[in-house]
């Protein structure tokens, strides 16, 4: 299979569980065990503006290498026929393209990778 050749979107699809589940593996571990405050904490993480920020940061720390930025950018000009309505256009994309980086690290089997990523975002 090449990853490369899967629908962007489909990386998005696979990506958003892939680092919903790290967010709450890492939100478990910095101690939060109170549901309301865990699914409080966890927006900060998960929702597009809040994946948009992280992926700016990312961007401009020079996290990622040459082919995690391709990868990047055709899910950030993938075709999107809806966006939900508490955030603009421009903002989803940017968040899709983060989910389609993890959907492919995961499709790569590359988890050290994910979790290098995954622990830059919670260094802040």
């Amino acid at each position: 299979m090449n990853v490369l050749e899967i629908n962007n979107l489909v990386l998005a699809y696979l990506g958003d569980s892939v680092y919903e589940t790290y967010i709450r593996f890492n939100l478990i571990k910095k101690g939060y065990n109170h549901v309301k405050n865990f699914q409080e904490k966890s927006l900060e993480y998960v929702s597009a503006k809040s994946q948009a920020k992280i992926l700016k940061k990312l961007k401009d720390e020079n996290t990622f290498n040459a082919e995690e930025l391709e990868v990047i950018k055709r899910a950030r000009n993938a075709k999107i026929n809806s966006h939900p309505k508490n955030c603009d256009i421009q903002t989803y994309h940017e968040a899709t393209s983060l989910e389609a980086l993890f959907g492919y690290l995961k499709l790569q089997n590359k988890i050290e990778r994910i979790e290098e990523i995954i622990s830059k975002i919670f260094t802040d």
